[in-house]
């Protein structure tokens, strides 16, 4: 994973994080896969327990848009279609975390670290209980 960029840190404020968090959920439910990966950069890192079990890497790291724009397009034919709902965002200093429910499926935090122009360099998908 690449530092953060301390030299010029990304002044994010509480309104910005529940704004960006909005605006994250609505891309996903749109299900438009080039407006999910416009809040990340080129070469962001995506970390999950999916990547893994889905054989997309063993170590649960897809590095770079075209990495991961395959696992997500795969993810976005899900049957019944992904639909979240936004429960809770936490700011922290250039980094959030965005908990949301997967409907049908888990509860999610979602821990995201931004570049000092305020895109994703990191993302870390966390799970918890299944949605049933």
């Amino acid at each position: 994973m690449r530092p953060v960029d301390d030299t010029t840190p990304f002044a994010m404020t509480t309104e910005w994080a529940h704004a960006f968090a909005r605006e994250w959920i609505a891309s996903w439910n749109s299900h438009d896969l080039d407006r999910i990966l416009s809040h990340y950069t080129d070469d962001f890192e995506m970390r999950s327990p999916f990547i893994r079990e889905r054989m997309f890497d063993p170590g649960g790291v897809l590095r770079g848009k075209e990495q991961v724009r395959a696992y997500w397009a795969n993810a976005l034919q899900a049957v019944p279609p992904i639909t979240f709902e936004l429960r809770s965002v936490y700011v922290g200093a250039s980094s959030l975390a965005i908990a949301y429910r997967s409907v049908g499926r888990a509860l999610v935090t979602e821990v995201v670290i931004f570049d000092s122009a305020g895109k994703v360099m990191s993302g870390n998908a966390l799970y918890g209980a299944n949605d049933s």
